[in-house]
């Protein structure tokens, strides 16, 4: 196997996407309520963010068979200037973190390449049904990721998986604001703009924290029946008072 390129630091700008407006804690009237200083920008847009340093090093081969475990600690705002700060443990995995002023909001523990897990027995969940159109390309794209590698081939963005990871929360467990807090996300496959796309989840766990409630869920996605990535999805779907 050749070596790996290495990963580099990348900035930009954090944009809150008006895509995420149904969710109160991504406004500013929703996100003062819950006791913030204004809209948090969408986890899904912090982790997009995050994809960069690997895909623009590893390209395909992290696209296809990586992956990563993701950690949103700490809230970004509008207008925020992230810095993808890339580090390596002391066992020698690589880490992006996306920085606001110095002070680290969110990680990316990378899996080069990641062997994904069965999904785990539990209560099934409403299957989601897709299909893949241009916005899995430019949604990273608007909100500051410039790779051009996801319109040169016509394959979607990774954020996609989150982002209907995203949405099985939001057809069978949130009522309210809510927020995503942890994923691992495992690549099998890449897939192309116009495949249609399946969702089979398995609610595993809902148990209460300091925070509020949090549900803990997994999921296979399929592109044309072939799987393109498991995750286990993790968020607060009734926050605390």
């Amino acid at each position: 196997m050749s070596t790996p390129a290495p990963l580099s630091n990348w900035s930009t700008r954090a944009i809150n996407l008006p895509d995420h407006a149904d969710n109160p804690i991504h406004t500013d009237a929703g996100a003062r309520a819950a006791g913030f200083p204004g809209a948090l920008v969408a986890g899904t847009t912090i982790y997009a963010y995050m994809t960069h340093p690997p895909t623009a090093a590893w390209g395909d081969d992290w696209l296809s068979r990586g992956g990563g475990e993701l950690h949103l600690r700490r809230p970004v705002f509008d207008n925020d200037d992230i810095e993808c700060t890339v580090t390596t443990t002391d066992e020698g995995e690589s880490v992006v973190s996306a920085c606001v002023a110095g002070d680290a909001k969110s990680s990316l523990r990378l899996w080069r390449q990641a062997h994904a897990p069965p999904v785990r027995d539990g209560e099934p969940l409403q299957a989601l049904t897709t299909r893949l159109a241009d916005e899995h390309i430019d949604y990273a794209l608007r909100c500051g990721d410039d790779l051009a590698i996801y319109a040169e081939q016509q394959i979607a963005h990774p954020v996609t998986w989150a982002q209907l990871a995203n949405q099985v929360f939001i057809d069978n467990l949130v009522t309210g604001p809510w927020i995503h807090v942890r994923s691992k996300i495992f690549h099998e496959g890449v897939a192309a703009i116009g495949a249609e796309v399946r969702v089979e989840s398995n609610l595993l766990q809902r148990f209460d924290s300091r925070a509020g409630e949090r549900a803990l869920v997994d999921m296979r996605i399929y592109a044309n029946d072939e799987p393109v990535a498991t995750i286990e999805h993790e968020a607060i779907i009734v926050l605390a008072r």
